[in-house]
């Protein structure tokens, strides 16, 4: 056992190791149908050779993950950890998610050729990890009899393009990782100590499709691909988008989520249709982000506890509701039947004077309006980014922009719990076709201290939503999914703007192609709050509402 895995292992909480002793074969050379090989090492318990097998196939170097393999190996699993085609030695070259089927396939006919298979496969993995356990899950052999996903979905589009907007800071940021990840050690530190100064310009590139260039020097192809097919329904995405065929997965899943993941409602969605479809799933979410520590505390644990239950058939230690949730704010952890829970959907009003409560304006109150102007783009604070600097952040400054609206509900007079899906239904009018339109619900301590919880952005052109006889439009936003208690004496507050850059790529306003925009418009946006239009946050609340103080 190294030092390593006793430190991780405590931290994660695991249970004890079966053995201490671990042997590693590495460099092993994993053939493709076209003629590119993969390497790969092999952990396993020494002496042995004859556990179920675990493979985990990453972009990010074997080392990286060495750290799963040999905690699994300590547990009494062989693990396999391979390098994905044109990374870290590995052949062919790497191009986003398109290879992973082909070449997954090729690497499960290759573990049961070896000497020292066993017939109990499974997969274990976040991100990008998980992704290519979809890729082969569908139709895969009888062998692999269990999947451990954490933080990850079966198609990245919808992640790609959340609300139709485009995620340049994740598209750009992974863009950076990638680039340095195989520098050597000191270059990979340096660069990401320095990451988010570095991006600035790429950020700010006009057009987009520069951003890579000033981000890493070159054109990236995965990176132009997505900015040339961002249109709904393009086949390109189709050989990469597992999510229609879930019905068809045969081996257990095992879900790992953070309420602030990039992945999250794409990942529920999957939970969703496993459970549709009748296929053993469980779901685990967390107070995390994608970039938490604490997501891999919790892939090691469910993991573990997934793989000796299906792999070992050991009776299972994870408790008998296959849904566990955080919920934030003081609510702590819940075992649930199902996702969602039963909860009662909430309109809480936008109204004059800028205030948030369950009651709707009754009358004519004139619309809120404000300026959004791309060429000063409403910045991102916090919120669903791949980074450490997303999450949960103090909203005051933003909030204190002339091109922010933000309404306030009065005090709780006892506490209040929203668990499941939340979403704003708006009735807002724009100078231009093109525009966006962003939400954000935050929780409002007595100090002042404006945190926020869940947001979402839907981006508007023509014909996407049509105007009603009086011009305004009626706008759905979904927000991300949560579970969180808003506490006594608290108060709710709604954020309506334009823009949350450089999460979202900044609308042009000219409707011009995503990656070669350069035209810039600014929009005048008004949302309305009379009886005709009462414009809400829509809230799944458990238990009865609470009253103002």
């Amino acid at each position: 056992m190294s030092l390593t895995s006793r430190i991780v292992a405590r931290l994660a909480g695991l249970p004890p190791a079966r053995t201490h002793a671990v042997a590693v074969e590495r460099g092993l050379r994993v053939p493709m149908p076209d003629g590119a090989t993969l390497l790969a090492d092999h952990y396993s318990p020494r002496g042995g050779g004859h556990e179920p097998i675990v493979l985990i196939r990453s972009p990010y170097g074997r080392a990286v993950f060495g750290i799963f393999g040999r905690i699994f190996a300590e547990r009494g699993y062989q693990v396999v950890v391979q390098s994905v085609r044109g990374t870290f030695g590995s052949g062919g070259e790497f191009d986003a998610m398109r290879n992973e089927a082909r070449d997954g396939r090729a690497t499960l006919d290759w573990l049961a050729a070896q000497a020292w298979f066993v017939p109990n496969v499974g997969m274990s993995g976040p991100s990008y990890l998980g992704f290519v356990q979809w890729a082969v899950a569908t139709g895969a052999p009888p062998y692999l009899k269990a999947l451990a996903a954490q933080i990850t979905a079966s198609q990245f589009r919808s992640l790609t393009y959340p609300g139709e907007s485009y995620a340049l800071d994740t598209g750009i940021s992974w863009t950076y990782l990638l680039h340095h990840q195989e520098m050597p050690w000191w270059r990979i530190q340096w660069a990401a100590l320095r990451q988010r100064r570095a991006l600035l310009p790429a950020f700010a590139a006009v057009p987009l499709a520069k951003a890579d260039e000033l981000a890493v020097g070159h054109r990236v192809k995965f990176y132009q691909d997505w900015l040339a097919h961002n249109t709904p329904g393009e086949p390109f995405w189709e050989d990469i988008d597992f999510s229609h065929h879930l019905d068809a997965v045969t081996a257990p899943v095992n879900l790992v989520a953070g309420w602030y993941d990039i992945f999250l409602p794409e990942q529920l969605a999957d939970y969703a249709a496993l459970r549709r479809a009748g296929r053993p799933v469980r779901l685990t979410v967390g107070p995390w982000m994608h970039s938490s520590l604490g997501v891999l505390g919790a892939a090691l644990r469910e993991s573990l506890t997934w793989f000796d239950a299906y792999l070992r058939d050991e009776p299972p230690r994870a408790p008998a509701k296959p849904v566990r949730i955080h919920v934030m704010g003081g609510g702590g952890w819940r075992d649930l039947a199902a996702w969602p829970p039963s909860a009662t959907a909430t309109r809480w009003y936008l109204g004059e004077r800028r205030t948030l409560g369950p009651t709707p304006t009754n009358g004519d109150a004139p619309p809120d309006g404000y300026r959004y102007d791309p060429a000063n783009p409403t910045p991102a604070v916090g919120g669903i980014v791949l980074g450490a600097h997303g999450g949960p952040r103090d909203n005051r400054r933003l909030e204190a922009r002339p091109d922010v609206l933000v309404y306030t509900g009065a005090p709780l007079s006892a506490d209040l719990e929203v668990i499941g899906p939340v979403a704003a239904e708006l009735y807002v009018r724009s100078s231009l076709e093109h525009t966006d339109f962003f939400a954000r619900l935050c929780d409002v301590a007595p100090n002042g201290r404006s945190v926020n919880v869940c947001d979402g952005l839907l981006r508007l052109w023509p014909g996407r939503c049509a105007p009603a006889a009086d011009g305004t439009m009626k706008i759905h936003v979904d927000l991300w999914p949560t579970a969180y208690r808003f506490t006594r004496g608290h108060r709710l507050r709604l954020q309506v703007s334009s823009g949350a850059h450089p999460r979202f790529a900044r609308n042009l306003g000219s409707g011009e192609p995503l990656g070669t925009a350069t035209t810039f418009r600014a929009a005048d946006q008004e949302v309305y709050l009379d009886a005709a239009h009462p414009s809400a946050v829509i809230l799944p609340v458990a238990g009865a509402t609470p009253s103002a103080e």
